[in-house]
Formats: C-alpha cells, sequence, structure tokens
C-alpha cells in the first residue's frame, strides 16, 4: 500500500514568532485519527522568527531530532551539552527520564526553517543523552546518506528504537531508489523542491507511506529536492 499525504492536511500552530505545520497530532491539533506512524509520533515543520525560540522546557521518554533546512538553532541543556545546528547538522536528544532545554534562532536577522522529529523509545526511564554530528555535503548528493540508527552504522546518531533515518539532496533530473520490505513501513517526507513517483508529482510538506509492500519504488527529482525517509518496524 503506498498512499501520499498532501502538505495541506496537516496541522497549523501560528504565533508572533512561530509557524509551524504538524504531520501528526501536536498541541492544539488534535486528530485522534493522525496519531503517529509505528513508533514516529511527530513531524512539525516549523518556521522560527529572527532572534526568537522555544524558551527552557522539558521532555520525557522520547528520541528527539532537529534537522535543519535554512537558518540556525541553538541548543542548551541541562546536562550542559549545547552547540549551534545549521543544515548538514544532526541533532539527537534522548530525553529518556527527563530533561530540560532551549531551542533558538540565534540570527538578528533570518529565519530558521527545520524539521523537528520525535520518535517514541523502546524502553522509558533511561539516562538522558545528546548527540550531534555534521555530515559533508557530497555524503547526501544525489544519495542516501544514514543520519539516525540502532547501531550507529556509517558515523548516524544512535536511536534507542529499531528505526533508521535517511537523508538525501537530489538535483533535477536526478533519480533514487527506495527497496521497501513488507515486513518494515516507510514515511518519506519531502522537505525540498518537487519529485515524482508514479507519475504523481509530490511538493515540499508532502509525504508518502509505503507498508506492506516488496517494492522498488523510483523518485525522480522535478526540482532540486531535499528527502527525509523513515524506516520502521511494522
Amino acid at each position: 500500500m503506498i498512499n501520499i499525504r498532501q502538505k495541506d492536511t496537516r496541522g497549523l500552530t501560528e504565533t508572533s514568532w512561530l509557524q509551524s505545520q504538524h504531520s501528526f497530532s501536536f498541541g492544539q491539533y488534535h486528530d485522534p485519527n493522525n496519531m503517529g506512524f509505528g513508533p514516529l509520533r511527530v513531524i512539525n515543520e516549523d518556521f522560527v522568527s529572527a532572534d526568537a525560540g522555544f524558551h527552557t522546557h522539558s521532555h520525557a521518554n522520547m528520541e528527539i531530532i532537529t534537522y535543519v533546512l535554512k537558518g540556525a538553532i541553538e541548543h542548551k541543556d541541562n546536562l550542559g551539552s549545547g552547540g549551534i545546528i545549521r543544515p548538514g547538522d544532526i541533532q539527537m536528544m534522548s530525553a529518556g527520564k527527563g530533561i530540560l532545554h532551549s531551542e533558538f534562532n540565534p540570527s538578528p536577522d533570518e529565519e530558521a526553517h527545520f524539521l523537528q522529529i520525535w520518535i517514541m523509545p523502546k524502553e522509558r526511564g533511561t539516562k538522558p543523552n545528546y548527540q550531534h554530528t555534521r555530515f559533508a555535503a557530497e555524503h547526501y548528493q544525489n544519495r542516501w546518506q544514514l543520519i539516525v540508527s540502532p547501531d550507529g552504522a556509517d558515523g548516524s546518531l544512535t536511536i534507542l528504537q529499531d528505526a533508521k533515518i535517511w537523508a538525501s539532496r537530489l538535483d533535477a533530473g536526478r533519480d533514487i531508489q527506495i527497496a521497501a520490505n513488507a515486513q518494515k513501513k516507510y514515511w518519506l517526507q519531502l522537505a525540498r523542491g518537487a519529485i515524482t513517483v508514479h507519475d504523481k508529482t509530490m511538493t515540499a510538506g508532502d509525504a508518502l507511506t509505503i507498508e506492506q509492500e516488496d517494492t522498488n519504488l523510483v523518485l525522480h527529482a522535478a526540482q532540486d529536492a531535499e528527502i527525509l525517509l523513515f524506516e520502521l518496524n511494522n
């Protein structure tokens, strides 16, 4: 089963400094039929105004990944971890039994655009942990780069769940394949640009799901595109 979810079906939060589009129920957007996809619980596409952000708040028992598309986000937490996350960086926070952190756009004039991703862990009450790495641009270009995995393969960040995330930046006119296994389920998030799949066009913000399919799916970049692919247990 292969389905495309259009971006305009997402929930929306807007404030004076934040626009956030929610792939799944989040905050004031509640849809009991759309509470996640397997252990994937949140994909929020956030636009944060210059010199603004999320002040110190708490999380527990969630694997939280930040993927920046434009600008930068500065992270600080009560573990003493911190840093500025820019395009090409991957940050993951295992909230475990509890963590306090803040996320702020440090730029005085540029909006930050990023994806905030939450995945439910296999175990609760674990020790909180922070990870941050960077991949060279060529690692993403016209190929899949593994960015998150259970075992840290290929320099990826280690998640406390049987889940993998790949990222790719496709040049217009290039193809890339998904080799889907019917024992897994897949969520593809198109972050930028446009692609065609089975003669259907997807544009930035759209998502594609694959369930119970053994298939080789070809994605064609109609424009320069940036894609995240999640492999999850059924």
